[in-house]
């Protein structure tokens, strides 16, 4: 890292929160271990993960999308693992995006690990309230094949969904069936997840209503996770009879996380949006002389 000081900002979206690492031509070196350094909560900044916001001409992953997408979300969680998508981070992503004045409201593609998302940021309401993001998450992916989830030595049922991140979706009576989910709920087969999974818990609320808790691969349980939203919402269409493949119907539902509440909704072609709010609520600097004494 250069001597300057680092510009960051603090923004979370449904309470899934993102160190924010503005570095437009693409200059910052953040390895694993200074990225979990920035998202301890006692020793750094503080964070379930970190956006560094890079032009795509700037990053050999994301060159190819340059010409549909300007900006490229470098995601990583906040042990300092790569990950291929956030369907959180990417609302924040583009809030911030709207904050520092780089886009107007409306339309926007942003270039991901896990291809091209389409997101549409929400004119301000009254009194300069953030509008609400909406972003196509792409089409789930349900690979076949029967996998478990196993918590206190008992093992449910889970569904296999791919929303360009991997997740195990299974039903519970009661959130609390979850158990401690810092630590990651053993799945299988091992196979199924090569990389690991996200593993949500779900209980019903009412008519296309659901409640979750979410275990995210790389950070624990966190407050929210979009992808894992879509997932639960996708899982759950089909456990009702409600596959818009199959009806030929768009089919919403509303999926409420620790931190807030989401809007799922899929179309007869497999497409997924997800509806939500995303906030900037602080920036500031740090001494990157800071990060490499600490990492000593």
């Amino acid at each position: 890292m250069s001597t300057a000081q680092i510009a960051f900002l603090k923004g979370h979206g449904t309470e899934n929160d993102f160190v924010i690492i503005p570095d437009h031509d693409g200059r910052i070196e953040l390895s694993p271990a200074a990225v979990a350094r920035l998202c301890d909560r006692r020793a750094g900044i503080g964070a379930d993960g970190v956006l560094r916001v890079v032009r795509s001409a700037a990053h050999p992953e994301a060159r190819a999308m340059a010409g549909e997408a300007e900006w490229f979300m470098d995601y990583r969680n906040s042990d300092g693992s790569i990950a291929e998508m956030c369907g959180n981070g990417v609302r924040v992503f583009a809030r911030y995006l709207h904050h520092a004045g780089l886009v107007e409201a409306g339309d926007l593609t942003v270039a991901t690990r896990a291809g091209l998302r389409h997101a549409h940021i929400a004119k301000d309401g009254p009194e300069g309230a953030a509008g609400d993001v909406t972003v196509g998450m792409g089409r789930a992916v349900l690979p076949e094949g029967e996998v478990t989830v196993t918590v206190d030595g008992r093992s449910r049922p889970a569904r296999n969904v791919n929303m360009g991140n991997p997740h195990a979706v299974t039903f519970v009576d009661d959130l609390a069936d979850a158990g401690n989910l810092f630590a990651a709920p053993d799945v299988a087969p091992a196979g199924a997840y090569p990389n690991g999974a996200n593993v949500e818990f779900v209980v019903d609320r009412g008519p296309q209503h659901v409640a979750m808790r979410v275990h995210e691969r790389g950070s624990g349980e966190t407050r929210s996770c979009g992808t894992g939203a879509c997932a639960v919402m996708v899982a759950t269409a089909r456990r009702d009879g409600l596959d818009p493949a199959v009806t030929g119907l768009p089919v919403t539902y509303t999926v409420d996380v620790p931190g807030g509440r989401l809007v799922i909704s899929e179309a007869p072609d497999g497409t997924v949006e997800m509806t939500g709010p995303a906030v900037i609520v602080a920036g500031g600097t740090f001494e990157p002389s800071w990060l490499d004494a600490a990492l000593v």
